[in-house]
């Protein structure tokens, strides 16, 4: 370590006739980081870690049963002058190394209170942890005697065999996923499904487990140790994890960021096996088991594990990519340097960063990773509570007393006691109640636009579906769509071989019932009553049967725009009667159907509406003025157009058992809006877009509640 303190405490004496020396358990690796040299102290014992700078370890080394603490300073001073750390450094130092069980010396009562400031940030840093109750680890076992024994079998896997093997395996893999991608996206859409939870977790379990192993084994095969298997509880969900920090000691950056890029390297072979089991056996436990694993696996990879912002493999690799060991820490650090100099005016302030490459990384990553980790934690917070209620709120409840209430706390306490801020306090507290007032105006106070947006599409006022009045296949589109018809125009020619067959056959009948009907009219006249109404009744028939052959040609009823967009897709196609094909649309006056749900409509209703407009997807930033709207006072369930359900690609949630994309799955509110067209803007009957309302100005704090009780009303029925 550099000199940070100053040279000469007036509690120097306390330490200073100390004899100390390291415990004999205690090894030294030497490492490389951005070209400068370090010191790694590692005991394998209790394995503890402690990274030392060149001066630093100069002053270790030479500590001893033999001389005093203040004995080796002065040969350093004396050695090094400009190097050699400072008293106030020395004690920090000793007191690291003692409390990460590192040193060995009887501590007098006296020298014992140098530590008391130490020991409370270690107590801190436990409360802490319990606080953090998503995250909690338990040790049970210790694998390093399994792992000496299959060492064989690690050097097989980790070596360039083992490389090429795994790169087969995930290219083969990723055409069957490519081959099969329609079935994996089907299947994939009832993962979260309760019958298939268990599974899931199951899958989770294995991936997870030989996730950790492939962290212990990589480890292993560069000579670190292994020595704690446990179990995290991981959001109240029972986890395995293994211990190999172990790496830390490794010479080679690239050999530390193998070791953590292990259990993602493990995953995905695991997912690639798991896609063959998958592709290549039928339904059943095994089949849908297979698939969880490969979901999880690649899940969990793209998303955590590999994700550099949350401490997981991806935090860790870049860490040692970067060779900035502890980047999150030392980024808050940073972060809090940056305030406490040049916000607070504490020009005493140190920096922990080395250089300007080092406190850009740890300046972005800090800020990133705040904002990145408040999210995942809402979303995960959301999660839960969708689930299970009450333990969302606990979340909730704790992550709102780790995040904002002891942070509070903790800089009050900083403010009015820090003796760093002794010169500049005032400044401080000023700076701290002037960003308190201009957060409160802006959230609070100070009015902002108000908008509310509504998916919807465009109707043409005057329009006529189409529809068959005849079962039958699709068999040729006569009129081409968007093209102009008049009434009686035929459009689409449908085919229905029963149907001519039942034609045919009725026909028939009536043949051989009017032949009946002339001879009994000129041999058997008392049986003419009962032919002649055998004959009426087969001619209805045939005139029924007749119509329906004749409506298999779909015919325009009224003259317009022939408007059709997917009967591309339902070429060949069954059509029942009554299926609606497409519309003809009288283009002259258009309006605006949009949707808003029960919550959004008592906003709507109970606000003043100052302006009102629609801009229509792929016209950016093109805007049409309504001229005015109405409001359906009574809740619907069925779209204006599947084009704003979730099978159609727009936002509102549909019922999962209605298959034509149509049925809402909660009742909504109607609003029409008279749209005045633009020259710039195309309007086109189901074209979709967003119907924008302006309502009075609010502050965000009541507009942000607006919308929290919309989610609670949505999501939970509160």
């Amino acid at each position: 370590m550099a000199r940070t303190g100053r040279t000469f405490s007036e509690s120097w004496h306390r330490v200073a006739n100390l004899k100390v020396s390291l415990r004999p358990t205690v090894r030294v690796h030497r490492q490389f980081f951005r070209g400068e040299r370090w010191y790694v102290l590692h005991d394998p014992f209790n394995n503890q870690f402690f990274r030392l700078r060149p001066e630093a370890h100069d002053f270790v080394i030479r500590l001893g049963p033999e001389r005093t603490v203040e004995q080796v300073w002065e040969d350093c001073m004396n050695r090094h002058p400009d190097e050699a750390p400072g008293q106030e450094d020395v004690i920090q130092l000793l007191t690291q190394l003692y409390y990460a069980n590192l040193l060995y010396f009887e501590m007098p009562p006296d020298s014992a209170k140098l530590f008391e400031r130490y020991k409370k940030r270690r107590q801190r840093e436990i409360q802490s942890r319990l606080l953090s109750i998503m995250f909690a680890r338990f040790p049970l076992l210790d694998p390093e005697n399994f792992l000496k024994r299959i060492m064989p079998f690690i050097k097989l896997l980790v070596s360039p065999f083992g490389a090429i093997l795994w790169l087969a395996v995930m290219i083969a893999a990723g055409k069957v996923v490519v081959d099969n991608f329609d079935a994996a996206f089907d299947q994939f859409q009832g993962v979260l499904a309760p019958e298939n939870l268990f599974l899931l977790y199951l899958g989770l379990v294995v991936i997870k487990t030989l996730h950790e192993f492939g962290h212990a084994i990589v480890c292993k095969r560069y000579g670190g140790e292994v020595h704690t298997m446990g179990v995290m509880l991981l959001v109240f969900t029972p986890l395995p994890y293994m211990d190999a920090t172990s790496s830390w000691s490794f010479k080679s950056r690239w050999h530390r960021a193998l070791v953590g890029a292990a259990g993602m390297i493990t995953e995905l072979f695991v997912a690639a096996v798991a896609v063959f089991v998958w592709a290549y056996t039928s339904p059943g436990a095994l089949h849908s088991l297979a698939y969880n694993m490969m979901a999880v696996a690649s899940v969990s990879t793209l998303i955590f594990n590999g994700n550099p912002l949350l401490r997981f493999d991806g935090y860790y690799i870049l860490s040692d990519l970067l060779d900035i060991p502890n980047l999150y820490p030392r980024s808050m650090r940073y972060l809090r340097h940056l305030v406490e100099r040049y916000v607070f005016g504490y020009k005493e302030s140190v920096s922990p960063a080395q250089g300007f490459k080092e406190a850009f990384w740890m300046g972005t990553y800090g800020i990133l990773s705040g904002i990145y980790r408040f999210v995942v934690f809402t979303g995960v917070i959301l999660f839960v509570a969708d689930k299970w209620l009450l333990a969302g709120l606990l979340m909730a409840l704790v992550c709102v007393i780790s995040w904002g209430i002891v942070p509070l706390f903790r800089l009050t306490t900083y403010l009015t006691s820090s003796p760093r801020l002794t010169r500049t306090r005032t400044r401080a507290v000023a700076f701290i109640a002037g960003a308190f007032a201009v957060v409160v105006l802006l959230l609070a106070v100070i009015p902002f636009p108000n908008r509310f947006r509504a998916p919807g599409v465009v109707e043409a006022v005057q329009y006529v579906k189409v529809v068959n009045d005849a079962p039958g296949y699709v068999d040729k589109v006569l009129a081409p769509p968007g093209s102009e018809v008049t009434a009686g125009d035929a459009l689409v020619t449908l085919i229905n071989r029963e149907l001519e067959l039942e034609t045919e056959a009725a026909l028939a009948q009536r043949e051989e019932a009017m032949a009946m009907v002339r001879k009994a009219r000129q041999t058997e006249k008392a049986d003419l009553e009962p032919l002649l109404k055998r004959l009426e009744t087969v001619e209805t028939k045939v005139k029924d049967l007749l119509v329906q052959k004749e409506s298999l040609t779909v015919k325009a009823r009224e003259s317009g725009l022939w408007v059709a967009p997917k009967i591309t897709e339902l070429q060949g196609s069954w059509l029942p009667r009554g299926t609606t094909i497409g519309e003809i649309v009288n283009h002259g006056d258009f309006r605006f159907s949009a949707v808003v749900s029960q919550e959004e409509a008592s906003e709507l209703f109970a606000g003043r509406i100052e302006k009102a407009e629609v801009r229509l997807y792929g016209q950016s930033g093109k805007n049409l003025d309504v001229k005015n709207y109405q409001i359906i006072p009574f809740q619907h369930e069925k779209l204006p157009s599947a084009a704003l359900g979730w099978l159609g690609g727009g936002e509102v949630p549909i019922s999962a058992k209605d298959q034509t994309g149509r049925q809402a799955a909660e009742p909504f509110f109607q609003i029409y809006a008279h749209v005045i067209p633009g020259a710039e803007v195309l309007l086109l009957h189901g074209r979709s877009g967003k119907l924008r309302f302006t309502l009075d100005s609010k502050p965000l704090v009541f507009q942000w509640g607006r919308l929290f009780l919309q989610l609670l009303q949505r999501r939970y029925q509160i």
